[in-house]
């Protein structure tokens, strides 16, 4: 095993940590009170500085825009991004946009690619991911499906329901997953839809607990008989939770290094207020019951960033099967980290962690939902005592 980076990814690690920290943070209050009202100057800025800088898409093919990462590349520059709220989003490298274009890449047509792949990885369109359906529909478990396409001469005709679709409101199309037949292996198709086609219901952006932010605004939508061509079909009939996997497992680790930065960059905070701070005759870092919490955190950290450049140097080779349960621990651990680490710096500020002064509540509001997108803590856990029960997981690899 080799941890060290290529210096061609060193360096740009380096500049994207450097992009972060001086322009992105000192800008993120800004950009967060224009999306309120609803414009995107100070982000426009920023994302043609990164454009300008070559950090544009790395993760994409140069004929895309990006620099041909692999995911291993792509787990040392995301880290770094998501050590801001809105820093993914400066390099168009967000989710969903992120997770649907390497599947348009991988597995949509030249004629999908070109219309739909292209403008957004140059970020004039967004676009949404409908899996997700409301009970009794699909949720944790894709088989609950209820959404259905019907072949119709040349045409499907799409009916469903489906919420929790990130940014629909706003997207240019959607990949929407579908019933097309009741076999268990097979019967999931995906169809790349234009938003405003004929029938599509826009219901509501649904309030949760995080206040909306950019592209993260879930929105319900219903589909009145919407037809689209044979030419919507992503890859082919009956590939749609193939498709599904092949997009959920390298997205469960996307989202693990962004979220690691995050729990990174959230304890840095807490180290600069606990070595100033004085309480009982010393200072805050002084006291070992502080030191035990700063301990598990380190910890967690360094064992969440192992696990997720595990879990990609098996997908670089090609395994992408063998990789699901390790992502599921990966995506476990650095969820419930995020979590926990954002819960800590709040207590270790006291009133001053619990008040909007800093940003944490308004972090674990967002971080909250880590334990549920993708897959619920409880569905990870039957993934990796499965693996071990039934198909010998390795341990200790």
């Amino acid at each position: 095993m080799n941890f060290e980076l290529s210096p061609e990814i060193a360096d740009l690690r380096q500049e994207v940590r450097v992009f972060v920290e001086d322009r992105i943070i000192p800008n993120e209050a800004r950009i967060v009170a224009e999306d309120r009202e609803k414009r995107r100057t100070t982000l426009d800025k920023l994302q043609a500085a990164a454009r300008a800088e070559g950090l544009w898409v790395p993760h994409l093919p140069a004929a895309y825009g990006g620099r041909g990462l692999g995911i291993m590349g792509m787990c040392a520059l995301f880290r770094e991004m998501g050590r801001s709220p809105v820093g993914a989003k400066v390099f168009n490298c967000d989710a969903p946009n992120q997770g649907n274009m390497d599947l348009l890449l991988s597995a949509g047509s030249d004629a999908m690619r070109e219309k739909y792949l292209r403008p957004l990885a140059a970020g004039e369109i967004t676009s949404a991911f409908c899996m997700t359906e409301p009970a009794p529909g699909a949720g944790a478990d894709p088989s609950n499906l209820k959404t259905r396409a019907v072949k119709d001469g040349s045409s499907w005709v799409i009916h469903g329901h489906k919420w929790y679709s990130t940014g629909g409101g706003d997207a240019a199309f959607l990949i929407v997953m579908a019933r097309t037949s009741d076999d268990p292996k097979t019967g999931a198709t995906m169809f790349v839809v234009d938003r405003q086609a004929e029938g599509i219901e826009h219901v509501r952006d649904i309030p949760t607990m995080s206040e909306p932010l950019l592209d993260h605004r879930e929105a319900e939508f219903k589909f009145h008989g919407v037809r689209v061509g044979e030419d919507a079909v992503l890859k082919g009939v009956g590939e749609g939770f193939r498709l599904a996997q092949q997009r959920l497992v390298p997205a469960r680790l996307t989202h693990c290094m962004r979220w690691l930065g995050l729990a990174d960059r959230t304890l840095a905070m807490c180290k600069q207020y606990l070595v100033s701070r004085e309480s009982f005759g010393k200072k805050l870092a002084q006291h070992q019951m502080v030191q035990l919490k700063i301990a598990e955190h380190a910890l967690g950290i360094h064992s969440g960033n192992l696990m997720t450049y595990h879990c990609a140097a098996m997908l670089e080779r090609g395994l992408a099967q063998e990789a699901r349960p390790y992502s599921s621990m990966a995506k476990l651990h650095v969820a419930r980290l995020l979590c926990a680490v954002l819960d800590d710096a709040i207590q270790l500020h006291g009133g001053l962690g619990y008040s909007e002064d800093l940003p944490f509540s308004t972090w674990y509001r967002y971080a909250r939902s880590a334990r549920i997108a993708d897959g619920p803590d409880e569905v990870h856990e039957v993934v990796i005592a499965r693996d071990f029960f039934t198909r010998g997981l390795e341990l200790l690899v």
